[in-house]
């Protein structure tokens, strides 16, 4: 059987790398045979167009196959009609393994819980949200948390509800008629985009591994319903049927899933209902089958490598995953991954610190031991001859402190000159260095032509704000201009110098 599971994976591989139509091309013979399907077994609906019956349909065009149709038995007088829209599925075994309906109506959920009662459903696949896109697709018919409902002669009590993930609900539903209550499961699938398939399978096939643990030995069939009861719930079970096979290993040369899908058909109409679906089915039971030889392949590895507790003392470690062996075709797995669980597709993972005591997150950068650190400043008036010139410098608008200048001494250095506002009290503690950088970001031009000299100390700024000048355009560099050497870059204001010097050109006559 492993060299039948290899050939269909290697299939499904060159399909997808090549872009071969061969899937697509089997899904357009089937649509083909529908004709000759109730031809041939004489397939009619005529329970479903009865004018009593029709109202019970969600859509005119999916009826039940009278050959298949779930007969409901009468319960109460107010409730005698055998009317649901619903069908038999056979399984793997070739019994009633399954019931494909649509979802309840608002005039039909009692008619639902009739036919889970009449035939002991214990679990229920639900492939659909309530409302999709804008349109209701599916009527509750389950009870609220902690809150029974009545659902004609039935009470239903959602005993406890968990999400697994993002994409399954699972909820565990106890159903009481008359004296008698029974416990149902029901998985609700949530991520089945409308008109669309799921972007990986993993999340259906392990909702499907838990749907085989809740049903069990139970003898009696499993119900599937989407909206329609067609396109998703042909697909589920379609790939339940083929895992059924695949664990009683029954895939042989003449397993196909064409066929497979036809037989659907002939039960249930319009099972598998779009050539995306079909794909899909293909896709997931490739992954059913790789997963299936990987899980083959470590159990016979670990068989093999099993090593007496006596003889080693590594008897507890287990043996490396092992690589699937390949065949003349190309196909080896060279890791062996972990059975499909239930798994969201967010993008944002789960985090394991308990954030409810934060109250923020603040990502830092670290800059490069090259770059300098923003709080270090290079002020502009500075023992200019102290260093030397970097292309890294920084430079920044000075302001001098409150403090008026007494016998400043002249500056020989033509880098930087000073600006005093006026009206200002000269004391001898005069601290020249004593500056303040000026809040603004400017653009260094022309780094080369200016030294870099060393962070001064900084102060509280003064209360007055008229001691700032916030230009934000540059000047022409000119040579006139003592305030703009080599032009920085910004502007200064020009004021009457408080000792010798040589006056600016700006005045028209210098100062006696």
């Amino acid at each position: 059987m492993e060299t039948y599971l290899l050939k269909f994976i290697e299939r499904v591989r060159a399909e997808s790398r090549d872009g071969e139509n061969d899937i697509a091309s089997q899904y357009t013979i089937i649509k083909h045979q529908n004709g000759l399907l109730k031809q041939k077994h004489g397939l009619t609906t005529e329970a479903g167009g009865v004018k009593d019956n029709v109202k019970k349909n969600r859509y005119k065009d999916i009826l039940p196959y009278d050959q298949t149709r779930v007969v409901l038995s009468p319960t109460t007088p107010e409730y005698q009609s055998d009317y649901i829209n619903a069908n038999f599925i056979k399984g793997a075994t070739g019994s009633r393994t399954y019931i494909a309906t649509q979802g309840p109506l608002n005039n039909t959920v009692v008619d639902f819980w009739r036919m889970v009662w009449q035939y002991d459903i214990r679990v229920i696949i639900m492939a659909c949200r309530e409302f999709e896109l804008g349109k209701k697709k599916c009527e509750v018919y389950w009870a609220p948390r902690d809150e029974p409902s009545t659902f004609g002669p039935f009470t239903v009590s959602t005993v406890e509800e968990s999400p697994t993930n993002e994409e399954v609900i699972v909820r565990t539903l106890a159903v009481k008629h008359c004296d008698e209550t029974r416990t149902v499961s029901h998985f609700q699938y949530m991520a089945w985009p409308d008109h669309g398939i799921p972007v990986v399978a993993d999340g259906i096939l392990g909702m499907m591994d838990s749907v085989r643990v809740r049903q069990g030995c139970h003898p009696g069939p499993l119900l599937v319903h989407c909206s329609a009861g067609c396109g998703r719930t042909g697909v589920i079970c379609a790939i339940d049927i083929v895992n059924d096979l695949l664990l009683k290993k029954k895939i042989g040369e003449d397993f196909s899933i064409m066929d497979l899908v036809l037989e659907l058909r002939r039960q249930r109409p319009s099972a598998v209902q779009t050539k995306e679906q079909y794909e899909f089915v293909f896709h997931t039971v490739a992954q059913m089958f790789e997963k299936f030889l990987q899980e083959c392949s470590q159990k016979h590895q670990h068989q093999d490598l099993q090593i007496e507790p006596s003889q080693s003392h590594y008897a507890n470690v287990l043996p490396p995953k092992p690589a699937l062996r390949s065949l003349s075709n190309g196909y080896a797995t060279q890791n062996t991954r972990k059975p499909p669980t239930l798994r969201p597709r967010s993008s944002h993972p789960h985090s394991s610190a308990n954030m409810n005591d934060t109250y923020a997150v603040v990502n830092k950068f670290k800059q490069p031991a090259t770059v300098p650190r923003l709080v270090s400043h290079h002020y502009d008036n500075e023992n200019v001859t102290s260093q030397k010139t970097t292309t890294s410098d920084l430079y920044s608008i000075v302001k001098p402190k409150n403090r008026a200048v007494a016998n400043a001494p002249a500056s020989t250095d033509r880098a930087y000159d000073r600006t005093w506002p006026p009206n200002r009290m000269t004391t001898p503690e005069m601290d020249c260095n004593d500056y303040e950088p000026v809040p603004g970001e400017f653009q260094m031009r022309n780094s080369q032509l200016y030294p870099s000299l060393p962070q001064g100390s900084s102060q509280k700024q003064h209360n007055s704000d008229d001691d700032y000048e916030y230009v934000s355009n540059p000047i022409r560099e000119t040579n006139s201009s003592q305030c703009s050497p080599g032009g920085i870059g910004f502007k200064c204001r020009v004021r009457k110098p408080k000792g010798p010097r040589d006056p600016p050109s700006q005045w028209n006559r210098p100062e006696r």
